[in-house]
């Protein structure tokens, strides 16, 4: 029960002698967390939806904003390299046969799976150019890569035991849309009991007011899904420790 958390002053304190950075600025309070056990989650970072000609202009959005989350993101990215944290990055990406998006889906939004510019490829759907994560936060070499078929990263994936493996206790996460495939995950994340932080100025969305009620909703009542904080105060912590 979420009585059991709720006086947390902050993520959780490390195990033992482990080194823990602190981001004393994050809301609503402080957020500390063993280095060791933190991996970075970089959700949705993808042409389809970043894209002029993607999914997400295909829905009828204005994809700039998006565009304003990026360099944050790369920051944030290139500190987690820098102190050698496991990284993980989602896409959004259906089977080429669609046997993993349900129909009540594909009635919703029609487009997924379907060719708009050819140098795209088909919409939402795995190995396709329009599919790949954009250049400025592209995926190394043995990062993990996930394709989830729906908006959260634990959903019919092997995420949770990537994480199980590696020690994880805590996420730093970053990505778009802020209400819909980054909170999905920070929800589920809760629930399986990792402490979490989302990179405030390295989330986006369509919507400027679904991202501030997200963001508010993940820290109410004590921090009852996770803390938010700025990348520069992320990066400063990354180094820190």
């Amino acid at each position: 029960p979420w009585s059991r958390w709720a006086p947390c002053s902050g993520g959780g304190s490390g195990d033992g002698d482990q080194p823990v950075a602190t981001i004393a600025s994050a809301r609503p309070s402080t957020f500390r967390f063993p280095r060791a056990k933190c991996a970075l989650v970089m959700i949705d970072w993808q042409r389809d939806f970043l894209d002029v000609g993607g999914f997400g202009h295909a829905l009828g959005n204005d994809v700039t904003p998006l565009q304003k989350a990026l360099g944050p993101a790369a920051a944030v990215l290139a500190a987690a390299r820098a102190a050698g944290m496991p990284i993980v990055h989602t896409l959004e990406a259906h089977r080429p046969d669609m046997s993993d998006c349900p129909a009540a889906k594909r009635a919703r939004c029609p487009a997924i799976g379907t060719v708009q510019d050819e140098a795209r490829g088909r919409l939402l759907v795995a190995g396709e150019p329009g599919n790949a994560i954009v250049d400025a936060v592209a995926p190394l070499p043995g990062e993990i890569v996930i394709h989830k078929p729906g908006k959260g990263a634990f959903y019919n994936t092997n995420l949770e035991a990537e994480l199980r493996s590696r020690g994880v206790s805590h996420l730093i996460i970053t990505g778009v849309t802020t209400e819909v495939c980054v909170q999905t995950t920070a929800r589920e994340a809760n629930d399986r009991g990792f402490d979490l932080l989302v990179v405030a100025d390295a989330t986006e969305s369509y919507f400027p007011q679904f991202k501030a009620s997200t963001l508010e909703m993940i820290v109410a009542q004590g921090a009852i899904v996770g803390w938010t904080a700025q990348s520069t105060e992320v990066v400063d912590a990354l180094a820190a420790a």
